[in-house]
């Protein structure tokens, strides 16, 4: 009896400092993330601010158009290139990651140049103040997607450090590039300086990994991956362009000067923006480490990571709320006005988006694209639904809180379909293999 205890206790003892040192690591990586999101949003928001005031709200609802469609182009991006990437080759050998990267950053530059050529005709058609600053857009893809792509990268080795410095280069080109902007004083001078500032972090990312992208392995890499990209391509597209027809509907119905409102209300919002994005970056690698080490503390990861996004959102919401006029201006000028109506029901928003992201990365982590397809595809509906209703009945602020409530009920669905999800594997925890 005794032979058998000491058998079946030895291996425990090292298993305490081992999973002190796993949660060590863990930390480090998410710190790292958020770090580097933190490095992009300040950036990002800068930028946002530094327009709002040069351009007034009519000029920056364009820019926000412009905007509004990079996020869609990144989510098309995203989810060819570096989502794949992240949930097959995070935590794999530094030959394997060397060339998925290689492959991954290839895609992502093939699809700005495609799209982005895409955008420069259609913008010199457009003409007015909206076709150059997408075409300017256009011109500034490649670069833009390749610097995501980089930072993605980067988290599947588990090195967000790099990531880090890469959005720090972005952050000390984007000084000089707004300098020249703002003498210029146009829609497409911003958009021209925020994607070369982004071109010029891209290039230092080819340093930095010692990988050149590779363009002809594009087609191969979305043959390798076309069981989970195409699904994720479908589901990011969704979700963002729900946003775009969000904006371009809500132009229609209440006016550009509605989407610069929205757009300053997310830019109030920017700092906890920026904890949700960065969290993102490394959620999915680490949902998907826990699964392979610790597959039944999968759930629990998934409901702490958001859990505490949602709170963190409703603090901070609570705090813009005491925020007076005086220094709102300050910050946002004649844009404060539109946007502080709007603090309420965006804070909601966004903590329903950061509890539905704890679902979203254990879906990920799992590989049930058609799952986490299904639900996006929910989510966007319900959004483009609420969103447009809600400006039709009550302008800007009705649009607001259409937007909370669909995306409340979104992260319902997203939870849902992780419990479900959870207890197939629980009943078959071998995955079937794939027939060819």
């Amino acid at each position: 009896m005794t032979t058998e205890g000491e058998k079946t206790t030895a291996p425990a003892a090292p298993a305490g400092p081992a999973r002190r040192t796993a949660k060590r690591a863990m930390v480090g990586r998410l710190s790292w993330g958020l770090a580097d999101q933190a490095a992009s949003s300040i950036s990002n928001f800068a930028v946002g601010i530094y327009v709002a005031r040069s351009l007034g709200l009519a000029a920056f609802g364009v820019f926000s158009l412009a905007w509004v469609t990079y996020g869609v182009v990144l989510s098309v991006s995203r989810g060819l290139a570096t989502d794949p990437l992240v949930v097959r080759f995070s935590g794999v050998s530094e030959a394997s990651w060397r060339g998925a990267a290689a492959r991954s950053s290839g895609t992502a530059l093939g699809v700005g140049a495609a799209i982005g050529a895409t955008c420069l005709v259609v913008g010199l058609g457009l003409g007015g103040r909206v076709g150059p600053a997408f075409a300017c857009l256009g011109v500034m893809l490649p670069g833009l997607l390749l610097q995501d792509a980089w930072r993605y990268a980067f988290f599947a080795a588990g090195t967000g450090r790099k990531a880090f410095v890469n959005d720090l280069v972005w952050g000390v080109a984007l000084v000089p590039a707004m300098v020249v902007a703002a003498r210029v004083g146009s829609v497409a001078a911003f958009v021209l300086a925020w994607g070369a500032s982004a071109a010029v972090a891209a290039g230092y990312g080819c340093v930095q990994s010692g990988i050149r992208p590779r363009v002809s392995r594009a087609r191969g890499w979305l043959r390798e991956q076309r069981d989970l990209g195409f699904r994720y391509l479908a589901e990011n597209v969704s979700l963002s362009g729900a946003s775009q027809l969000r904006a371009y509907g809500l132009g229609a119905i209440a006016g550009v000067g509605a989407v610069g409102a929205v757009r300053g209300a997310e830019l109030l919002l920017g700092p906890f923006l920026a904890l949700l994005m960065g969290l993102s970056l490394v959620t999915v690698a680490e949902a998907a480490r826990v699964l392979k080490q610790a597959p039944h503390r999968l759930g629990r990861f998934c409901l702490l990571l958001g859990g505490g996004q949602a709170a963190a959102a409703l603090l901070w919401g609570a705090a813009l709320l005491l925020v007076p006029d005086r220094a709102g201006e300050l910050v946002l000028g004649g844009v404060w006005h539109s946007a502080s109506q709007l603090i309420v029901p965006a804070t909601l928003g966004v903590a329903g988006a950061g509890l539905g992201s704890g679902a979203a990365a254990g879906l990920r982590a799992l590989a049930a694209a058609r799952r986490s397809l299904r639900c996006q595809l929910i989510a966007s509906t319900c959004y483009v639904s609420g969103g447009l209703g809600g400006a039709a009945v009550a302008g800007t602020v009705g649009s607001a809180w259409g937007v909370a409530a669909a995306t409340v009920c979104g992260s319902a669905v997203w939870w849902l379909q992780l419990r479900t999800a959870l207890r197939e594997r629980h009943r078959n925890p071998i995955p079937e293999a794939r027939t060819p």
